[in-house]
């Protein structure tokens, strides 16, 4: 997948790693970047740098997602390749209220269902496209001290290997982007956390990583290689990766 010549469409791509996103894909050539976000005074500015176009949007509801689908279709072309990156990182562990458990799951995974909902019919009837959806190494391993993130986080691992196995001999490719510690609002103030074990990194190195991996059209986009050796790690042995994670929760515990 090369990003030149492509109509592009990024959510939450006013600050982090979908800012990161939209500024490398309008210099890796794409025709047209559109890009979503709730802070529409963040996302506007973006859009005015990279002249692509903008929207207001709260990715844990379908009918704004829908629309920014029709209106980037409508004035730009086919979306060839659609980041849902939009995310959060609320709660904690198995005493946070329903209505956070709700919250975080209706970004963290349902805006991916309904990105893909609205998109992979007309994907497929004009001969593919390109998915990548941003999750996390917690999607793969798990996120001590957040319960909330962990699962959302695996299930929209889930989702896109689902969509891949379903669709991709129908043309529908998919990458799913799995960091750690990246530089951005979500881990402001956390920097000694668990998450950082092997590094902060910051949004363009993420953005590096993307690029290479749509190019090599990877499923997992691993902007820190670790983590491919801790997820063989866990297949191996489970109960070992599992006592070992504990022992790194006491640590960081006690920190």
């Amino acid at each position: 997948m090369k990003v030149a010549g492509k109509v592009v469409a990024v959510t939450g791509g006013a600050r982090g790693i979908g800012r990161a996103l939209a500024r490398r894909f309008a210099q890796e050539g794409a025709v047209h970047v559109a890009v979503a976000d709730l802070d529409d005074a963040g996302v506007r500015a973006v859009a005015s740098e990279l002249r692509g176009s903008s929207m207001r949007v709260d990715v844990s509801r379908e009918s704004d997602i829908a629309a920014f689908i029709d209106v980037t279709e409508r004035d730009h072309g086919p979306i060839d390749l659609f980041c849902s990156n939009a995310g959060i990182g609320i709660g904690r562990g198995l005493d946070t209220p329903n209505d956070v458990w709700q919250k975080i799951w209706e970004v963290n995974l349902m805006a991916h269902v309904y990105a893909a909902r609205h998109l992979v019919p007309r994907m497929i009837a004009r001969g593919g496209g390109y998915l990548l959806n941003t999750a996390s190494a917690a999607g793969l391993l798990s996120q001590i001290g957040s319960a909330t993130y962990a699962v959302t986080k695996h299930a929209a691992v889930s989702l896109a290997e689902w969509i891949a196995i379903t669709h991709g001999h129908e043309g529908i490719k998919v990458s799913v982007l799995c960091p750690q510690a990246v530089r951005t609002d979500m881990i402001a103030g956390n920097e000694g956390d668990v998450a950082s074990v092997n590094g902060i990194i910051e949004p363009e190195q993420v953005a590096d990583a993307v690029i290479a991996g749509l190019a090599a059209e990877k499923f997992l986009i691993l902007p820190h290689a670790e983590v491919a050796e801790y997820l063989q790690r866990k297949a191996a042995d489970r109960d070992r990766w599992i006592a070992g994670m504990g022992r790194l929760q006491q640590k960081y515990k006690s920190v």
